[in-house]
Order: structure tokens, then sequence, then C-alpha cells
């Protein structure tokens, strides 16, 4: 259990990423039902210097389609991808998976469909892609960034995440840095949450039962709040949380990086968005 108080804290976090232009890849989940988590990268990255675009050619990252198979059919999305981000030295997304699904899937695909062309664009595109620790930690050097959030939390560390993009202990030296706060180690962190994607349509007994250990384990920490970097993670998990009226609520890593102590308002008005 780690508590970060304002006293031993560094005063001032400075502005690393000036200079820097970084676009946004704000992908469907977060777009559609958390518009907060996207505010929340703006607000944050903003603050540390970077100058943050929008390229509103993004579309899904293909996932999804991937998974399920349908590799001529996430096509389209790989080249919009590339289109939209091609012109940017780095793309932030606030969600492993999508980030895992750029990385790993984009150039299988074009090399599946034999387009070499696409297969090196989306080379290029994807390894200027960064999950939002990923490029506050080793592009822009900072694991504090001058967060403030008086409560009690544990972190769940997502499967693509942890898996695939490796982000090893990233999350945690941003969220042991958060003044105010107490982090909670949570029992079986490295156990997944259940959602998968089509897997929780597929197999939704066997996605129930891993949801429902996983909710027992952020329950026996005793925090107010789960926190994650991928909100179809929370949501699943929140979802179980919710219906035992559990009172812990979920939380995207970007909103509490995204507070200070002169502006708690992100944390405020994002929970009402979240549907358990």
């Amino acid at each position: 259990m780690t508590t970060i108080t304002p006293q031993n804290a560094t005063e001032k976090v400075g502005r690393p990423g000036q200079g820097m232009t970084v676009a946004l890849f704000i992908t469907c989940i977060n777009d559609v039902m958390f518009p907060r988590t996207g505010q929340a990268v703006t607000s944050l990255l903003e603050r540390l210097g970077c100058t943050v675009e929008f390229p509103y050619e993004q579309t899904c990252c293909g996932q999804i389609t991937t998974n399920t198979g349908y590799f001529d059919e996430t096509v389209p999305m790989i080249r919009s991808y590339v289109d939209a981000f091609s012109d940017y030295d780095y793309v932030v997304a606030p969600s492993g998976s999508c980030v895992a699904a750029v990385r790993d899937q984009h150039t299988m695909i074009a090399e599946h469909i034999g387009d070499k062309g696409l297969e090196r664009a989306a080379a290029q595109t994807s390894k200027r892609t960064y999950d939002l620790p990923e490029f506050l930690v080793d592009v822009l050097g900072v694991t504090d960034v001058g967060a403030y959030f008086p409560h009690s939390v544990t972190y769940h560390p997502s499967c693509h995440g942890r898996r695939l993009i490796h982000l090893g202990d990233r999350p945690y030296q941003l969220l042991r840095n958060v003044r105010g706060m107490t982090l909670v180690d949570l029992p079986a962190e490295e156990q997944c949450c259940g959602f998968g994607g089509t897997f929780s349509i597929k197999n939704p007994d066997v996605s129930a039962a891993m949801a429902a250990d996983k909710a027992r384990h952020v329950r026996e920490t005793g925090a107010e709040y789960v926190v994650a970097g991928d909100n179809s993670c929370l949501l699943n998990i929140g979802g179980v949380l919710s219906r035992q009226n559990s009172g812990v609520k979920p939380i995207h890593l970007a909103e509490i990086l995204a507070n200070t102590e002169e502006d708690l308002s992100l944390i405020h008005i994002s929970e009402p968005t979240r549907p358990y």
C-alpha cells in the first residue's frame, strides 16, 4: 500500500512536451461511451506542454473484426488509420488493447492481403503509436505529472497492456506519484477480467465467472476506486461491481492523472457518463 502526500511530492512538474505535436487516437468505446477519458488525456498532455490534435478521419482500430476472423473487412479501417496518422510522429491512445491491435495486427492484415504499400505504411504508423503510460514515461520521461486524487485505488493491469505491449510497471510509476492517493495492491492482478471483446460474447458463462472473480478481488482491497488503462475492462468490472452494490467506482488512469489540486472537475463530471 502506497500513499503520496502533498508534502513529499515535487512542487513543479514542468512542461516536458513543449514543442511536441501529438495526435489523439480516441478509440471507439471511449469516443462513444466515455468521452471524458479523451478530455482527460488532452488536458493532461496540454498541461505537460504538448499540442494535441484530433484527426477527424480516424475510425476503429479494427481489433474486433480482426479477432473475429474478418480480415478483409478490417482493411478499410487500417487504411483509414494510416491516412489519419501518417503525418504525426506521436499518436497517443488511452487504450492498451487498441494500441496492441495497431501494433500487432495492422501489418499482419496488410501482409495477408498482399498489399506491400499498405504493409510499409502500417509499419510506420504502428511504431509511432503509444499507449498513454508509454508516452508519458518513455517519451516525455515523466512519472510525476502533478496529479492529485485523495482516494484509495487499486489497479487492474489489462491483458493487452500487460501481455502484448508490455507496459510493465509504467502505470504503477505514474500512480505512485499521485498526491493524496492510496494505492492498494490487487490480489491476482494478472488474471483477466473476462471481457476480451468478442470472447465475452462467444463464452458468456466463462466470462461472467472471470468477471466475478475479478470483482471479488477488487472488493477485498477495500479501495474506493478500481483503475485501469482500458475502459472496456472497466465496463466489464464496473458492471459487476455495480450490480453487487459494492460502492467501488471504476475510473480510467487518464482521469486520475489529469486531476490536480487546483481542479478536480474532471473526475466529478466523468462519473455520471459511466453506464452502470
